[in-house]
């Protein structure tokens, strides 16, 4: 036997015993969670983007613009009413530049997503919740040039001035919801501090 037939032989046998079958095993993994992570995420999104439609279009069937139902005398209305704005109407009036920053953030997130603990359930359905919640305001500012909200939650004394909280919709809580979730998750797996070791007197000679 030749001396470089010898060394193919002790070289494929060398290579046989490398890990390379491993590597492909760990990339084809890795491909197929990312493909599972980002089809719960868009399930998730899914589900809240029907729901905060279904709702919508069932309170613009029922109540014309700016109309009022009180549910709980004091307490809480189904309204309908339109906000070109942000929460707490903030940028009023700005609602085609608040959709375009809404596609930005839907882009980032999506881009940024494996920063967001998406490899545990918790952060994908936190993801999804966010996800679907721009979604379906967005899906307003493009259709009917404003976000519809109809959940006026409010504290009125008896013969005194009403005091509410902002009106809102299914989408505006799932984003609260997807957002206090990542909080709850950053906070979780922050190191804890270690104790400050304590002084041992020194030796006396």
């Amino acid at each position: 036997m030749t001396p470089r037939i010898e060394f193919g032989r002790k070289l494929k046998k060398a290579c046989s015993g490398l890990p390379l079958w491993s590597f492909g095993h760990r990339i084809g993994l890795n491909e197929k969670m990312s493909l599972e992570t980002t089809k719960s995420i868009g399930l998730a999104a899914g589900a809240v983007v029907l729901l905060d439609q279904a709702t919508k279009k069932l309170v613009v069937g029922s109540l014309a613009l700016h109309d009022e139902v009180v549910v709980v005398p004091g307490f809480f209305k189904l309204v309908h009413w339109g906000n070109t704005g942000a929460a707490w109407s903030l940028f009023r009036d700005r609602n085609d530049l608040l959709a375009i920053v809404s596609l930005i953030a839907l882009l980032v997130l999506f881009l940024s997503r494996r920063h967001f603990d998406s490899h545990t359930k918790v952060g994908r359905a936190a993801l999804g919740l966010i996800f679907g919640g721009i979604t379906g305001n967005l899906i307003d500012r493009l259709h009917v040039q404003h976000v519809i909200d109809f959940l006026y939650f409010f504290i009125q004394p008896r013969g005194g001035r009403e005091f509410g909280f902002p009106a809102f919709n299914v989408a505006d809580t799932a984003i609260c919801t997807g957002v206090g979730l990542l909080f709850l998750l950053s906070w979780r797996n922050v190191p804890a501090k270690s104790a400050d070791p304590v002084e041992q007197p020194e030796a006396k000679p």
